[in-house]
């Protein structure tokens, strides 16, 4: 997976908003996920938000419902994370994964098998 990640806005006051995008290339799935994970100094990775392919619903992490937003355009073949009203707890690397058929059954962000580069977003206090 190759894996370009783009934020428009890094660096932003807590409250404000950024966008997340992943151009993803280098793998084809008839059953895939995809999605964003993040990982803050000291913690351990989490899945952020993810769709799979064998779930119309979207999968968002508890601390994260209600303020953001995962999106796709097929065409594209790229993932969005657009982000509202952020906290400084929301300060991490995020990185963009993906996987095939077991992902896809798995949902829930478990089973992805490639990663791209990881992004930082920072949010000030």
């Amino acid at each position: 997976l190759r894996c370009s990640c783009s934020v428009w806005g890094g660096l932003v006051q807590a409250g404000g908003s950024l966008r997340l995008s992943c151009a993803a290339s280098g793998f084809t799935f008839d059953d895939y996920a995809i999605g964003w994970f993040r990982q803050a100094p000291g913690k351990e990775r989490e899945g952020v938000s993810c769709i799979s392919s064998r779930d119309d619903n979207p999968y968002y992490a508890h601390s994260v419902e209600g303020r953001f937003t995962i999106s796709s355009d097929n065409a594209e073949n790229t993932v969005y994370l657009l982000m509202n009203n952020l906290k400084p707890g929301d300060t991490a690397i995020y990185y963009c994964a993906a996987g095939g058929l077991i992902a896809a059954t798995m949902g829930r962000c478990r089973g992805m098998e490639y990663w791209g580069k990881g992004t930082q977003v920072t949010v000030s206090s």
